[in-house]
């Protein structure tokens, strides 16, 4: 397997390796040129964003700046938002349904390390995909941690740090986040 296939795989590869560094390379020129277009050229902007992304529905939106590892892992739905600052490590597949919103400062992160500092001084990492439901918000500054699953209807307060799954129409808060009230829908 190459080191794409292993990372895509959820195993640990390089990523380091060739193929990967202009993958990421590419994506960085990409996301500095979006970071950098000024207000009178917000459709361009967002021409670029759906050339970032994996896939998008209709009325994708970002404010700048934005910041991922590759882009291509990116999906989302239609009428997402996204506001300023936000990280995406997408070395696994993240999955934006339709209808979130994405408060500024969050940070989504697929890309972990081994606990073991053996295997972790390696270099070698891997990564668990992030799916996150339809009508979804995530509030200021909040982090979800690799292999979360937020479920629909569900709020994210601010500053929350999501470590595990989210069930639909719930709110939660805290480090580590935990279900403070059910949302009625």
């Amino acid at each position: 397997m190459t080191e794409k296939e292993k990372m895509l795989a959820g195993e640990m590869y390089a990523p380091n390796d060739p193929e990967l560094s202009r993958e990421r390379e590419f994506a960085r020129l990409l996301f500095q040129r979006i970071n950098t277009m000024d207000e009178t050229r917000k459709s361009d902007r967002v021409k670029l964003c759906y050339q970032l992304f994996g896939s998008a529905g209709k009325d994708l939106y970002i404010e700048p700046p934005f910041f991922c590892d590759y882009g291509y892992n990116i999906t989302a739905g239609d009428n997402v938002f996204i506001n300023y600052n936000c990280c995406i490590l997408d070395v696994m597949p993240v999955v934006l349904g339709n209808n979130v919103m994405i408060a500024p400062n969050v940070q989504i992160y697929t890309a972990t390390h081994p606990l073991e500092f053996v295997a972790r001084n390696s270099g070698r990492e891997f990564a668990k995909p992030i799916t996150i439901g339809n009508n979804v918000w995530i509030g200021g500054g909040a982090i979800i941690c690799p292999g979360v699953r937020i479920g629909n209807g569900a709020v994210i307060a601010a500053g929350a740090v999501v470590v595990k799954d989210v069930p639909e129409n719930v709110l939660v808060g805290g480090n580590p986040a935990k279900i403070l009230k059910q949302i009625p829908h």
